[in-house]
């Protein structure tokens, strides 16, 4: 029986319509690594990589690893959106602040 972190995962990959391979690989993991996160019972991934894994499927690690989130809540939604702007480039960040400024001002 696979742990609920695991089927967390297989969900996610699946709603994404990734195969194990592109999960390893836009991961970093090898297949083998997904699979074992998907199917045994017992895992302890390591941070880097259920951080690496919850980027992919763009969730947070604390949905991943809560048992008791079963679904992506708006707040979750929020903190990887606003991650993810906090990881932009200068020139990407201004250009998503100028567009924001221009949806504004309609």
């Amino acid at each position: 029986m696979a742990s609920l972190l695991g089927e967390k995962i297989r969900t996610e990959r699946k709603r994404l319509k990734l195969t194990l391979e592109e999960l390893a690989e836009k991961s970093g993991s090898s297949k083998s690594y997904i699979w074992e996160l998907e199917n045994r019972p017992v895992v302890r991934p390591s941070a880097e990589k259920i951080g690496k894994i919850a980027e992919v499927f763009g969730v947070t690690v604390e949905f991943l690893l809560d048992d008791g989130k079963q679904t992506l809540t708006e707040s979750d939604a929020d903190k990887v959106f606003f991650r993810r702007i906090t990881q932009l480039d200068p020139t990407k960040r201004a250009q998503l602040e100028k567009f924001l400024k221009a949806i504004d001002d309609e």
